[in-house]
This record gives C-alpha cells, structure tokens and sequence, in this order.
C-alpha cells in the first residue's frame, strides 16, 4: 500500500511540475516586447566593412553561405555568431571557426540596434509583433530607445517593409531561415551588429 502511495504522489508531482513548466512557456510566448529585460548596451562597437555593404540584395535568400559575394564582414568578432549588417539587410550564421553555415537577406526593423556586441536574452516559439503580426521563432537580443529588437518571421511568411510611421523592432526572416535562426542562437548566444 505504502509503494502505490509514494506512486501516486510522484505521479502527482510530476504533473504539477509539467502544469507548471507549461504555464511559464506560456508567460514567456504571450509577454509584449515591451516587457523584454533591460537594455544591453554594446560591448564594442566593430567597425563596418566593404564586404557588409557591398552585398546587399547580391544572390539568393537563405543560401547556406555559398555566394562568396556576402562573405562575413570582416571586423564582426571571432568565434561562434550571429553578424547582422545594416546596410546590407543581411544576415550571417558563423560557426566557431568563422565560417558562415547560412546567410540571408532580411527586412529591416523601423528602429535598428547600434553597431556593436549583443547577447541573445530572450526567445518565443510565438508571440503577436509590435506591428500586430503573429510572428513565430522570435530571437530577442537588444532594446533600443524602449524598442525590443529580435529576428523573427511571420507566421504567413510574408516579410512585408514595415510602416515607416511604427516604431518596431522585428528584423523579419523568411520562415525556413528563422528555423536556422532558432536552431542556432540559443539564450546568451552572441550577435553582431555592424553598420
């Protein structure tokens, strides 16, 4: 009788912990950008390159880094990273050894980070955008003048010029590179910004 109690009490505790991790993903999925943490300041501030800005549009989105036109921008950092130019609307997965496992062309945020060094801080399976898009896999790394600044997709796909009027923070993505996104940029993983 003893062990068929301490089965039902585990069973009950287990349940109660899967209740509760449930309703934190929850939490975590609905909450407003607006309540994101805290501003991250830039660590550095890495100096733009001609490689960033001269590939812009070149090629096809979501390629996997072959094109040797949108190299990784030089003066973006070392080591495992998201590098994100500006001018460029484009976007580089780098590896530890440097090289890009995945580039692409994104749609640009009406309020964009400073160039500088960041740290993935928050992350959404799905939440509804500053614009009132749903947006899915949501990688938050910066807040910017009270803007909450990530990459994201629309749950449509679509990666419509946001309005100029709105301030909003989402770089969007095509839905197959936010997947690359999601998979690669885990909680304190870094990102890039250059100019």
């Amino acid at each position: 009788m003893a062990g068929r109690s301490s089965g039902i009490v585990a069973g009950l505790t287990a349940a109660a912990l899967a209740g509760i991790g449930f309703l934190t993903f929850q939490a975590n999925a609905s909450a407003p950008d607006h309540l994101a943490k805290a501003p991250h300041s830039p660590s550095a501030s890495p100096s733009p390159s001609a490689g960033a800005s001269g590939s812009g549009g070149q090629g096809k989105k979501g390629n996997g880094g072959k094109e040797a036109e949108a190299a990784v921008p030089a003066d973006s950092g070392t080591g495992k990273r998201v590098v994100y130019a500006l001018g460029a609307k484009r976007v580089w997965l780098v590896d530890e050894s440097g090289k890009a496992s995945r580039t692409f062309e994104v749609t640009p945020s009406t309020v964009d980070p400073a160039p500088g060094t960041y740290s993935v801080t928050s992350r959404a399976v799905g939440v509804l955008g500053s614009d009132g898009v749903r947006i899915v896999k949501v990688v938050r790394f910066a807040v910017t003048e009270g803007v909450a600044i990530g990459f994201s997709a629309a749950a449509d796909g679509s990666t419509p010029q946001p309005d100029p009027g709105s301030r909003t923070g989402g770089v969007r993505e095509s839905l197959k590179d936010a997947d690359a996104m999601w998979d690669f940029a885990d909680l304190g993983s870094t990102v890039v910004v250059v100019k």
